[in-house]
């Protein structure tokens, strides 16, 4: 794939982020019947959802890719259908209503929510639990990639190479917990019906109009104070986790495997925000001090299978840093990278 120098719009981001990557283009080649992403509409998996499409005609493949959401606003729909998906509106939380979706051999599970937990801790729980447990049952025969995240891990010490997959789960606060709890009702299933499942533990993707680089280098730009005490995190570019996410779908077992998705740095908060004010020509106010430890995950497995990031962490700062410049948009999503009481 040719990476640009710099990406000067949205219509350019997108279609970076959903350039599939010639193992995902061989892939497609041998995996066996159509894909489904359920959760499309969220930051995701629109462009997930299209570069699915985009590995399947360079492959020169049949397949329906279909897109399932609650699509509450049009756009969105509209921009899959006219990318060539399929889309099917479904409020995943009505078991009746999961059960009239069409079997599909691929599932790709994107669902969850985790801002508005702290005060909402019964809908967040509901969303983490009960819809994997609607799904698990209505495609017990797919193989099935389940979006997770590293928040279950406990924080690690920032001298140490991250949460490796065998890492003892230990999830603080609601959000964290319902996800650890997503996950069990996802590897029962798995076990109880011989499902091909994999665990997807995502850490802290990145677009350009979010992710934990876009929110250090907006303060900076904006003379905000950026706040030091998660002062260490891991991070990938979205179009690598979107690849990396449907690749995974060759890599379904029963019991599941368990992949860490991230890139290959601790990455210091302190360094990239100087590094933002040394591109904007601005100071960066800094707050507070680096704790001993933080949220961190070991990708080495998921390295051996898929090959390292195809956009590097200072690229990523580069192109960060003039999407910034440019007034580039903003999806208003704020990481809260920061938090350490598991309070979103």
């Amino acid at each position: 794939m040719d990476i640009p120098e710099l990406i000067e719009s949205e219509d350019q981001l997108d279609a970076v982020m959903s350039t599939p990557s010639s193992a995902l283009i061989e892939m497609m080649k041998s995996l066996d019947g159509d894909i489904m992403i359920l959760g499309i509409g969220g930051k995701m998996g629109i462009t997930l959802g299209i570069e699915a499409v985009r590995a399947c005609k360079a492959a020169g493949v049949e397949k329906n890719v279909i897109g399932v959401s609650r699509f509450s606003d049009s756009a969105v729909s509209d921009k899959l259908t006219a990318a060539g998906l399929q889309c099917i509106s479904c409020d995943l939380l009505d078991r009746f209503s999961v059960d009239r979706l069409p079997q599909v051999p691929n599932i790709v599970y994107m669902a969850g929510r985790k801002f508005g937990t702290d005060g909402g801790e019964a809908m967040t729980w509901a969303s983490n639990t009960v819809i994997p447990a609607n799904v698990v049952h209505h495609f017990s025969a797919s193989r099935i990639v389940a979006f997770s995240t590293g928040n279950i891990y406990p924080l690690v010490a920032v001298t140490s190479d991250g949460a490796l997959e065998t890492t003892p789960p230990a999830p603080i606060g609601d959000y964290a917990q319902s996800c650890l709890g997503r996950e069990r009702v996802f590897t029962w299933g798995s076990l109880e019906n011989d499902t091909p499942l994999l665990l997807f533990r995502l850490n802290y993707a990145v677009d350009l109009r979010y992710g934990v680089l876009f929110d250090i280098g907006t303060k900076v730009f904006n003379g905000q104070a950026v706040d030091l005490d998660t002062g260490y995190f891991n991070c990938i570019w979205q179009g690598d986790a979107n690849t990396q996410a449907l690749l995974s779908l060759a890599h379904c077992k029963s019991p599941p495997t368990i992949l860490n998705i991230t890139g290959p740095e601790t990455v210091s908060v302190r360094l990239v925000a100087e590094t933002f004010a040394g591109i904007f020509g601005k100071p960066a106010e800094l707050a507070g001090a680096e704790n001993a430890t933080a949220f961190l995950s070991n990708s080495e497995a998921a390295t051996g299978l898929f090959g390292g990031p195809t956009v590097s962490l200072q690229r990523l700062i580069e192109w960060t840093a003039h999407w910034i410049k440019i007034g580039g948009a903003s999806l208003g999503k704020p990481t809260h990278f920061e938090v350490r009481n598991g309070n979103y």
